[in-house]
């Protein structure tokens, strides 16, 4: 089996996985998945919210926020994990397309 095969056999795995960000925390009643804090999560954890995490928050807008489509936010853990899976998909895809077009602009160049 070739190694990009293999690769992405890996990368759909993980997709499939993805959901276990929103599972075990539910599971735990952990609350946010560890690292994926809002503003407001941040400020109860440490007591206030880091300039530049205001600053830049009020500047960005995720395309799908909380990883979920909009609609689906009260609808269960199984279309939010269904959203976590979009989301990962979402994600390989555009990293997958950004890394093949600056492979092609880099060989492009190297070639004249």
């Amino acid at each position: 089996m070739k190694t990009s095969t293999k690769a992405w056999i890996g990368l759909m795995a993980l997709a499939a996985l993805s959901p276990l960000g929103i599972l075990l925390p539910a599971r735990f009643k952990a609350g946010a998945a560890w690292g994926e804090w809002g503003g407001e999560e941040i400020q109860k954890l440490v007591g206030y919210i880091p300039h530049g995490l205001d600053r830049l928050s009020r500047m960005w807008s995720a395309p799908l926020p909380d990883y979920a489509v909009k609609g689906w936010e009260e609808k269960g853990l199984k279309h939010l994990s269904l959203a976590y899976i979009l989301s990962a998909l979402i994600g390989i895809a555009l990293v997958a397309g950004a890394a093949l077009l600056i492979g092609k602009m880099l060989t492009k160049k190297s070639e004249r």
